[in-house]
């Protein structure tokens, strides 16, 4: 018991001693061991990553999951240590309210058949977001978490020791200096001299001590920088796979609606020519006049029993079509296009071809040129230039 009210009154000294040196420091009264340049440098640097590394993982988590409930309770979950539940992605979400839209609409019907296309499509686009989001987390944040969470708690406690020490150092000199003042005046205090140089050298040791393990932890740095640039690079991998999944789906998808749009509009197609007249049968659609002028006017073959009406039936012979005297473009390809029949043509990102309209021919889609090669290709992955 004897022992304890000691050391209470131990504590209690070294914590007054301590405040007076530091309030005695911020009122200009008292002197402040200084720190060399390459010390204070190390603690600016720590200091740095400690709040850039705050900011860019605050940062990322709304990157990979913009509702701030969902972040708030997947951060409780962490801290008590259980596992996160599994979240239905909204491309997920929205590819089940399409596949039931699909159903009551009549997975037959043509809008029916495309909702489910594009339904089946966004579960895709979920499910690689759902593994980004996973390989981001594992790659990139909890290494973050990590450094803040283990390094810098480690760094920071050692440095409030440190502050400790100087504090305690730089009140021995302060004693110091004031007995030798008093011995100055009296011999009697020559004891308290040699007792202050005494705490003076102990405390010197203390804190150069903990200044060299200070020192090595904030060195440690470096290597922070070189795991966070591993981390890093591995995260820009993980989001390039990501975009270009994401990329692909959407290109396949396209190329399906692309396909399926020209059989409905063919059938549409076919509807109007049965009963529209001769010369509204033969004009060019408003859109592609406006884009390419057409060719000449074709005249409409009466539909005779048994035998086929190649116009009105949208059947398209690229080798039987002739180019327009005036009125071809030139347009540059945006993507690959890979010819879904011997009527299309196939395409190569950032190649050269000649187009041009013609008569009745579905507004997104125009005929290209390539060399002796002439095919059907969709307007939406060319660039028309002037």
């Amino acid at each position: 018991m004897e022992f304890n009210v000691k050391k209470l009154a131990s504590d209690a000294g070294v914590f007054f001693s301590r405040a007076m040196q530091f309030t005695e420091e911020k009122l200009g009264q008292a002197e402040k061991t200084e720190l060399d340049a390459h010390f204070e440098n190390l603690l600016a640097r720590a200091d740095c990553t400690k709040n850039w590394t705050e900011k860019i993982l605050r940062q990322t988590e709304v990157l990979l999951q913009p509702n701030p409930s969902a972040r708030v309770e997947e951060f409780l979950y962490e801290k008590l240590d259980r596992k996160v539940p599994s979240r239905v992605t909204n491309g997920e979400l929205l590819a089940q309210y399409m596949t039931e839209a699909a159903n009551d609409f009549g997975p037959g019907t043509p809008y029916g058949k495309t909702l489910i296309k594009v339904g089946e499509t966004q579960r895709r686009l979920g499910a690689a977001e759902r593994e980004f989001i996973r390989s981001a987390s594992i790659s990139f944040l909890t290494p973050l978490r990590n450094f803040l969470e283990g390094d810098w708690r480690t760094i920071s406690k050692e440095r409030r020791i440190l502050q400790n020490r100087r504090l305690d150092l730089d009140a021995c000199k302060a004693r110091l200096k004031k007995a030798k003042a008093a011995e100055a005046k009296a011999a009697l205090w020559s004891d308290e001299v040699e007792k202050a140089e005494h705490e003076l050298r102990l405390t010197q040791t203390d804190f150069d001590r903990q200044a060299e393990v200070t020192r090595l932890l904030l060195e440690g740095i470096s290597s922070t920088h070189v795991n966070h640039l591993r981390c890093l690079h591995e995260f820009v991998e993980s989001q390039t796979n990501y975009y270009a999944q994401c990329y692909q789906f959407m290109l396949d998808l396209q190329k399906q609606l692309g396909s399926s749009k020209g059989e409905i509009f063919s059938g549409t197609f076919v509807g109007n020519a049965e009963s529209a007249s001769p010369a509204a049968a033969t004009s060019p659609p408003a859109v592609a006049a406006a884009t390419l002028p057409a060719v000449p006017t074709i005249p409409v073959v009466p539909t005779i029993v048994g035998v086929p009406n190649t116009v009105a039936e949208g059947v398209l012979n690229p080798n039987e079509v002739k180019p327009p005297a005036s009125g071809t473009r030139r347009a540059r390809v945006l993507y690959d296009y890979e010819a879904a029949d011997s009527t299309e043509l196939a395409l190569l990102a950032d190649e050269m071809i000649t187009v041009y309209s013609l008569p009745g021919m579905d507004p997104d889609w125009l005929i290209g040129e390539r060399g002796n090669q002439k095919g059907k290709v969709p307007v939406t992955y060319l660039e028309l230039l002037s």
